[in-house]
């Protein structure tokens, strides 16, 4: 996948993250995409809104696209480098690419899903990059809650 196509794909995931914020959330989203690029489910951060630690961006855009056959080919677009818990959900169930918008404010597992056949790229997105950095800095508590770092 092209860095361009990618980033057309990143918008959607920023939406989300941009519509998890404005619900007082934790502005990580993500969006799964199809094989032939239908967009298949959308989500972002519920843990604030929903009370559920589970409900991160993936898990949410996971659920949203229902049960499917397989998730070859599939990709899981995320503002954010994915967590373990979100990084098993990768590779529990097969997904094919983890397209990341940036990885400086956090780097999660995609070393991990990368070394076991996972295809990763991280796009460095200054506009991901951006809302993270602010978010950690108004919110720091609720960052530091979300990664487990108390």
């Amino acid at each position: 996948m092209d860095d361009d196509h990618a980033r057309r794909l990143l918008r959607t995931a920023l939406d989300e993250a941009r519509a998890g914020l404005a619900e007082g959330g934790i502005p990580i989203g993500a969006a799964l995409y199809g094989a032939d690029g239908t967009l298949l489910g959308r989500g972002h951060n519920r843990r604030v809104q929903d009370g559920d630690p589970s409900a991160h961006a993936e898990t949410d855009a996971f659920r949203a696209a229902g049960r499917q056959r397989s998730y070859r080919g599939t990709t899981m677009v995320t503002t954010l480098s994915p967590c373990w818990y979100c990084s098993g959900l990768v590779r529990q169930f097969g997904i094919s690419r983890v397209v990341i918008g940036e990885a400086r404010t956090f780097h999660g597992g995609h070393d991990w899903l990368a070394e076991h056949g996972v295809d990763v790229l991280v796009l460095d997105d200054p506009e991901c990059v951006l809302l993270m950095r602010e978010f950690v800095h108004r919110r720091p508590e609720l960052w530091n809650e979300d990664i487990g770092d108390d």
